[in-house]
């Protein structure tokens, strides 16, 4: 007895530490990923400005020396002029910036920049770039002045209608989220009637033994990886759509649609069949009693009896989708733009964050995490509608 009872104590404690390290591992990565993804809106991205130069043994900033200078020369934000003095084939040259801080945390470089024959271009919004011919190409000597860029606009974010992350420095989302919840809707709009279908007729029509290698069907398509449902689309729904509608390219928000409706059949199946299967045997009996048919029964009572069990896997079934990524990168195009038909390119936010995470640096990395922000907010409200459902239905 003493051992069984020195068992159970080890046991239970054993499984609380796992359930608390699993809470402890989920509640970090939300917090990691809100930190992330709020930062871009109340901090800049440096409180200084910031040089580097390429291929210069000694530089002098603003009357200070540098020699072999690696990384960042930072200066005050709100320094007015920069000078930067060095040698190029022997000869003394002087760059000049006029800078003018507007706000806090924010500069902006005011025209024109006595460069001498160095070349002047601006690879983005906030980096201007001077270039001085060497003796070959690979010996160009270079200065590069970073500005700080200002804390972003949330509203700016959500409501932008242009997504420039790395020349124009534009952080707008608008036409992500209305390409998400378009192929998220039309979806559920060619998918759910599909599924209520299947589902009553697994539940009351067909024999036990047969319901059975269906069900088990059903869960195996569910099993399937989101790559090869997009490889299908890619190779077979693409070239269809390109052909019966004679459009350069399939790839767009229709094959999106047909692709995600696909994928959430399963999972819309398999939770309403359960939920179908669950209705009392008493009330189809009743219903068969009173003249009904089997039709009429199964469609107006046992649907009915579980309509909140059906909106429950109506509403995971739109989770999985607004959460998939592979297949739509295959499918869908992934043009950053309002689209005014189906057969229009389209992007969602979780495209966007597995196309652009492997070269994002800096705001735009940090960006990206608040599209992720965005996504689990939308998946926290589907989630909470869920569990209100299922109140309802339990007081009810």
């Amino acid at each position: 007895m003493l051992l069984r009872r020195i068992i159970d104590i080890v046991f239970a404690w054993f499984l609380r530490g796992i359930s608390f390290t699993g809470v402890a591992a989920l509640g970090a990565i939300v917090v990691f990923i809100f930190i992330h993804g709020v930062t871009p809106f109340f901090f800049p991205t440096a409180k200084t400005l910031r040089l580097v130069v390429e291929n210069m043994e000694s530089v002098t900033v603003n009357s200070q020396i540098y020699e072999n200078p690696q990384g960042f020369i930072e200066l005050p934000w709100d320094t007015k002029t920069v000078s930067v003095q060095f040698k190029n084939h022997g000869e003394k040259q002087e760059l000049v910036f006029h800078l003018s801080p507007w706000k806090k945390w924010s500069t902006r470089i005011l025209q024109p920049i006595e460069a001498g024959n160095g070349t002047i271009n601006f690879p983005n919004a906030y980096t201007c770039s001077i270039i001085y011919p060497g003796v070959i190409a690979s010996l160009n000597q270079k200065i590069h002045i970073i500005l700080p860029e200002p804390p972003y606009n949330f509203f700016s974010f959500l409501g932008g209608k242009k997504w420039l992350p790395t020349d124009q420095k534009v952080y707008g989302i608008l036409p992500m989220i209305l390409g998400t919840l378009f192929a998220c809707l039309g979806a559920l709009i060619l998918g759910v009637p599909i599924a209520i279908l299947c589902a009553l007729f697994i539940s009351e029509f067909l024999p036990q033994k047969l319901a059975a290698i269906f069900r088990s069907g059903i869960e195996l398509l569910a099993g399937i990886p989101s790559v090869v449902y997009g490889f299908f689309g890619l190779m077979v729904i693409v070239p269809v759509i390109k052909n019966i509608f004679k459009i350069p390219s399939g790839n767009g928000l229709l094959a999106a649609v047909i692709v995600l409706a696909i994928m959430i059949l399963p999972t819309i199946i398999a939770v309403s069949e359960k939920c179908l299967k669950a209705v009392p045997r008493s009330r189809r009996e009743a219903s068969l009693a009173l003249g009904a048919s089997k039709m009429q029964t199964a469609w107006h009572v046992v649907l009915s009896h579980s309509l909140s069990g059906v909106i429950t896997a109506i509403i995971l079934g739109f989770s999985r989708a607004i959460g998939e990524t592979m297949a739509i990168i295959l499918v869908a195009g992934n043009s950053v733009q309002f689209i005014t038909s189906p057969l229009e390119s389209v992007r969602t936010l979780t495209a966007t964050i597995a196309l652009e995470m492997g070269y994002a640096d800096g705001r735009h990395a940090n960006m990206l995490f608040s599209i992720g922000m965005v996504l689990f907010i939308i998946i926290f409200i589907l989630n909470s509608i869920i569990l209100w459902i299922r109140k309802q239905n339990t007081e009810a």
